[in-house]
This record gives structure tokens, sequence and C-alpha cells, in this order.
């Protein structure tokens, strides 16, 4: 059985002085060493052994820590291998923390200073700059949700310029503060709208709220005229939100029910009856059904527009009033979602007869509509207004006489945010 008293040595000596190879308990009983000894010190390899089950094993020069080693606390059940000076983690090490930490990189006199990459417990890398133990300068990250930022970081929060490229495909660019975007920047969303301008905490400074269609409210037309749409995304002010390019807007047509018949019992949805077609629900409160457009032809007249006092979003066939409004916003959370369509559009009477126009982007915060044309009625539509069966239907030439203009209504929109901040 070893002898473990207090002060106690075992092992090799030399001119009185432990030298070589033996052990040693220390006289507080709370180290123990056992090793290699030069001239009465600790020196070559060698292991140091704490009472509490803590342990250096590593290299000794004149009695201290010093050079490669292995060091194992016992309480936090952290471990480091790597380089020491006079007792301290210092030079380049990796730790292991018991959570699931990891640490490759440089350390100055026990603390994480100079390059480095840390993984966390649930598995995201940073690689960069730190200064006492947080990431400061620049560095790189990928989180745990696939996001990636490349930039300044300042005690452990990104802050400075910075670039960060989401999972989903949107990429800002720009200035950061307390891990948010502040001041200038730049976002490409992954729907493809672009947002150019001034940040505060995370979103963008200036917004656009509603949708504007300027020019007359109300304007009449017929089958075959072109007409052009100027749209322009504001905010409560009416400022143009120039800032801001990329959104998708959709235009298309549609035929109020009671807005072409004589009279309610010649409802234009008995004729949808007749032909299998089916209602929409608008965004406006009242339901209707689709018409189609189309690219002009040659032969189309000029584009006519008149203005009336007083007006309503209203479609009649053959003749078709088509219109504006101001939408105000729907609220929607910080995180970026796919962007909403802005005007509603269905596809139901088409029959092969498109707008190459109906859809596209906005440019500088406004885009224009040019050319849209309404289709001839289709030949269902027309092989049931002289069915039999059908309901009597007033003519074409009076209709395209009829000026019924009445109140205006809004048309709802969604703003789609821009913040995509993203959390560590």
């Amino acid at each position: 059985m070893a002898d473990s008293r207090p002060g106690l040595y075992r092992g090799e000596m030399k001119n009185q002085l432990r030298h070589g190879y033996g052990h040693y308990i220390y006289p507080n009983s709370f180290f123990q060493y056992e090793g290699e000894w030069k001239e009465g010190k600790k020196h070559g390899h060698g292991k140091l052994l704490f009472k509490d089950g803590s342990y250096y094993e590593g290299e000794f020069v004149d009695g201290e820590i010093v050079g490669n080693g292995f060091r194992y606390w016992a309480y936090t059940g952290n471990t480091y291998s790597g380089q020491f000076h006079y007792g301290e983690l210092h030079g380049h090490g990796v730790m292991q923390y018991k959570d699931g930490q990891i640490y490759e990189g440089d350390f100055c006199y026990g603390v994480r200073e100079g390059h480095g990459l840390l993984t966390d417990k649930e598995g995201q890398q940073y690689e960069g700059s730190f200064h006492k133990n947080r990431r400061h300068g620049g560095g790189k990250i990928k989180l745990k949700n696939g996001d990636e930022y490349e930039g300044d970081w300042i005690l452990d929060q990104r802050q400075g310029h910075g670039l960060l490229r989401c999972a989903d495909g949107a990429v800002y660019e720009g200035q950061w503060r307390n891990d948010m975007f502040n001041g200038q920047g730049s976002i490409i969303h992954c729907s493809g709208v672009i947002y150019d301008g001034q940040w505060l905490n995370g979103h963008p400074v200036a917004q656009p709220n509603k949708i504007v269609i300027l020019g007359p409210e109300v304007i009449d037309t017929v089958p075959g005229s072109a007409h052009s749409f100027h749209i322009q995304l504001q905010n409560d002010e009416g400022d143009v939100i120039e800032c801001e390019s990329g959104r998708l807007l959709e235009i298309s047509a549609g035929i109020r029910d009671g807005e072409l018949l004589a009279s309610p019992k010649n409802s234009l949805f008995k004729i949808m009856a007749l032909i299998g077609r089916q209602p929409i629900e608008s965004p406006f409160g009242f339901e209707y059904i689709s018409y189609p457009l189309m690219a002009p032809s040659p032969e189309s007249p000029e584009p006519q527009a008149v203005a009336s006092s007083t007006g309503t979003s209203v479609l009649t066939l053959p003749e078709v009033l088509a219109t504006k409004g101001d939408a105000e916003p729907e609220s929607e959370s910080t995180t970026p979602d796919s962007p909403r369509d802005l005007l509603s559009s269905h596809d139901g009477m088409e029959d092969n007869i498109t707008c190459p126009t109906r859809s596209q982007r906005t440019e500088c915060g406004s885009t224009i509509f040019n050319n849209v044309v309404l289709a001839p009625p289709t030949m269902d539509i027309v092989l049931a207004m002289h069915s039999d069966d059908a309901p009597e239907i007033i003519s074409p030439r009076k209709i395209k006489k009829r000026r019924d203009k009445s109140h205006a209504e809004k048309m709802p929109s969604s703003q789609e945010s821009l913040g995509v901040n993203r959390f560590i």
C-alpha cells in the first residue's frame, strides 16, 4: 500500500535533491506531483493532481507549468489541450466545455483573445476575432437556421458593417448596431423586393403603406381599347418610397354582378350558371366573374379615359369601368415572409388570351402597366347570351352608352415588412 503522508517524496534523487522520476505529496496535501524532476524542481513531463479531482498533465520548466499540456477541471467538467505559460492558458489550444461548446484558437492568460473558432452546443459556428472571451472585431458565423453573417462585431454583438445571407435567399448588406439593422443598408428579399435606405432597430425607416393608381378615378373603356396605369407606393404623407423596388404587382379585370344587365332578374350570374362558371369573392366586398386581358393589336383604338365625380370599381360586359383606390396595409411581423400579390388575379376565362403586362415589379417605388386591353367576350359567354334559356340581355349598343358611376371603393393590400433581422 502506497504511503500518502504529506511532505513524502518517493523517487530518484541527486545531491540530496529530487532529480529524475519521482512522486511527491505536498505538505498541504491538496497537491501531489508525479513525473520528472531536475535539481529539486518539476521539470520535463509530469502530472499535477488536485485533491478535488482536477489535474494537469504535460510539460514543466523549472517548477512551472510551461509548454504543451492537458488540463481537466473537476468542478465544471471542462477540458483544455494546448499551450500553457506559468500555469495559464496561453497560446493556441482547444477548450471543450461540459455544455457542448468547443473553442479552438488563441488564448491570452486564460481568456479567449485573438483568432479562434467557437462552436456552440447547438452547432452554430463563429470564426473570427475574440477579445476578453467575446466575439470582437471581424468574424463570420453560421447559424442553426442556415443564415450566415460576415462582418464586424463588438462585445458579442453584430455592430458596424456586415453581410447577412439568409437561408431563404434574402441578402442584407449594410450597417448594424446592437445586433440589428441600423443605419444605411440594402436588402434583397427572397421575393425580389429590394429596399436600399435607412434602417432603425431592424425596420426600414421609409416604408410604403398604400398603393396609389394615378389618374382619373373611373375610366370608361370597351374591349380592344388600350390603357396605361401608373402605380406608386406611397407613405401616409403621399411621398413616393423610391428606396423600394421589386414589389410584385398584378392587374386583372372582372365583371361585377348587376352592372351589366337592365334589371336584377337578368343577372349575369344566371349566364354563368348556364356555362358552369362560379363567381369569385373580391376584396371589395362583392362577387365578380373574372374577365380576360390580352395584348393590344395594331387595330386597337387609342387609350381613352373619362373622369367622373363619383365612381365605383366596376367592370361590365361589354363596357368595363376600371378604377383605382388607395389601400391601407395590414400589419405583419418583422420577420420577412414571401410577398403577397397586391392585386387579385384569376385565370378562369382566359381561353388562351393573355396579357403580357399583367404582372410586373416596381422600380424606385412605382411602375406603369402599359397597353392593358380587355379581350372580346369569350365564345362560351356569347353562346350563353344567345341561348334560348338565357335571360334577355341588353344590347351592347345600349350598354356602351351607359354611364353609371357610383361611389369609389378602396383596394386592400398587404404591406410586407422587410425586417429580416436574425438574432443569435
